[in-house]
């Protein structure tokens, strides 16, 4: 059984994961683990792009108050003022790593987008794959570095901590081990400084914007090892993907919208100016709970974005990606208004970290969105994502750095193998196919825009009843990717509904029926999570009490 060290063992190849890769390698050895190929992660994916103040005529007070107003009261207020300050320097950064960002052609400066709840155009973006050209440049530089090893279909199956394995002292995150989804082994790493950049969790709901990648995994790692979790009842839904049976989850960025796109009714009627002063424009979570209203009122299957009434030509010249897509569906958005319905998109809350990404467990540090930094509260601006991962994953790597014992030597801890024991192949494979069904749909169905108690205490009761059958899976039978995606999604789900429960109000992406008003004399503040790592069920067996 292989077992590797070095200085930092990252976990995710998203622009968190490779911004704190490239910061830390100059300074110790770097394992970048990711579970497909490095090219897939959420921030591929991601369309609109980073915000940032970059205009003379806008100012950090302003996005600092966009960000805070979309908030609704959870911000902390200074993460907030710490990232969009540092926001410039990042682009900066990013730019000469190679990010082709879109320019002006008279004048040759970036070209900034406005999305819903920005105030003023700050969106640097590549077209609409600002995600892929960002991860194109830096997996470039990071594949051209050799102080980082880069472990490709190696999926991270627990976290390692001195209190795990009953080491005396205080608690330390020491490693984690990871499943060689091609050889079908457990590799022991172990690592002075341990970081989740796993990404979100769209994967517990049934529709979602995201790839198959975004299954928790790094929250749910985390909670079993007994790290603070918070927020987890604020998941963002996009409010615009593309209705189509072929789309698989087609995310039509919020920039169409910022360029002046129109949410409509199947009969033309234009719904949001009378929901909100920024009509079409208004913050996320108004916009998914207005078009989930006139779904359930019309009973029709999606709303239209009409973008017909804008010059074609800058359509096609602006969205080249969604308009290539559209027009293989048999949709020319230059004159057909776009079929759009909500889908779960980004996961506000996660990780509990500190300024530079400190979880509650020394050496274990989280960056990027399965992280909570303060920095979303209860709703997330748009391009604020790629910002918070850019600025903490920088600043996470600085403070790693800083922990190293000064002779940058890895770490040589008393990490045990993996131990199998008795498990065997599975011949019920039917078992994990059918949980994963179950539990996402139940957290589509009861768990989703709108919620209600009796509802949440339902899918609580469903998906304990589904965790517990999971875990008799895990024990029985030798890991796969599959098993490992779905325990985590089980976790990640059981946490969802659990905080729901605890906020007896509504603000920002968590609105119930049962208590529709924002309460800030008795919830303005987080919902916190946390176990112990004792509580894990399971043999005495080092390996796989984890």
């Amino acid at each position: 059984m292989s077992i590797q060290s070095c200085d930092f063992l990252v976990i995710g190849s998203g622009i968190a994961g490779l911004t704190f890769a490239l910061e830390a390698a100059r300074h110790g050895h770097v394992v970048l683990a990711t579970k497909r190929g490095a090219e897939e992660s959420n921030s591929r994916y991601a369309q609109g792009g980073i915000a940032a103040v970059l205009d003379p005529d806008d100012s950090f007070d302003e996005h600092i108050a966009d960000t805070l107003a979309a908030a609704s009261g959870l911000c902390i207020p200074g993460v907030v003022e710490m990232c969009v300050r540092e926001g410039p320097a990042r682009i900066e950064a990013l730019l000469e790593l190679g990010v082709r960002f879109s320019r002006h052609l008279t004048t040759g400066g970036l070209s900034l987008g406005r999305e819903g709840g920005h105030s003023h155009r700050r969106v640097a973006h590549a077209g609409d794959i600002t995600g892929e050209e960002i991860i194109r440049a830096m997996l470039a530089a990071a594949r051209d570095e050799p102080n980082i090893t880069l472990l490709e279909q190696h999926i991270a199956v627990d976290l390692v901590t001195r209190r795990k394995l009953q080491l005396p002292g205080p608690d330390r995150c020491l490693g984690a081990y990871l499943l060689d989804i091609v050889a079908g082994i457990v590799l022991s790493i172990t690592a002075q400084a341990t970081v989740l950049a796993t990404g979100g969790a769209g994967k517990v709901y049934l529709y979602t914007s995201n790839p198959d990648t975004a299954s928790g995994d790094g929250v749910a790692m985390a909670y079993r090892a007994g790290a603070s979790i918070a927020n987890m009842e604020f998941f963002q839904f996009h409010p615009t993907c593309l209705y189509h049976p072929e789309a698989k989850s087609f995310l039509i960025s919020e920039a169409l919208r910022g360029e002046g796109g129109i949410l409509r009714l199947a009969d033309g009627t234009p719904f949001m100016d009378q929901v909100h002063p920024l009509g079409s424009l208004a913050p996320r979570d108004v916009v998914a709970r207005a078009i989930d209203f006139e779904l359930k009122r019309t009973g029709h299957d999606s709303v239209f974005l009409d973008m017909a009434h804008l010059d074609s030509s800058f359509l096609r010249q602006r969205f080249p990606n969604i308009h290539a897509r559209c027009l293989q569906l048999g949709i020319d958005m230059t004159c057909q208004p776009i079929p759009v319905v909500p889908a779960a998109h980004f996961m506000c809350g996660g990780v509990q970290v500190d300024r530079d990404g400190q979880s509650s467990i020394p050496g274990l540090f989280a960056v990027g969105e399965v992280s909570c930094t303060g920095m979303h509260g209860a709703n997330r601006l748009a391009s604020n994502s790629l910002l918070e991962g850019a600025v903490y994953g920088y600043r996470a790597a600085g403070k790693a750095i800083s922990l190293l014992d000064g002779s940058g030597a890895s770490p040589v801890l008393p990490v045990p193998p993996w131990d199998t024991g008795a498990a065997t192949d599975s011949d019920e494979m039917v078992v994990v196919t059918q949980n994963w069904d179950e539990v996402r749909r139940c957290m589509w169905n009861y768990v989703g825009i709108v919620r209600s108690s009796k509802r949440l205490q339902r899918a609580l009761r469903r998906v304990e009843m589904i965790a517990e059958e999971i875990q008799d899976y895990y024990w029985n039978f030798l890991l796969t990717s599959d098993l490992i995606e779905l325990r985590n999604l089980a976790t990640v789900a059981e946490l969802i509904i659990r905080s729901a429960l605890l906020r007896k109000e509504s603000r920002g992406l968590h609105y119930t029926i049962d208590f529709p008003q924002r309460d800030d004399e008795d919830y303005l503040h987080d919902t916190l999570l946390q176990r112990w790592p004792e509580d894990d069920p399971g043999p005495a067996c080092p390996g796989r009490r984890h």
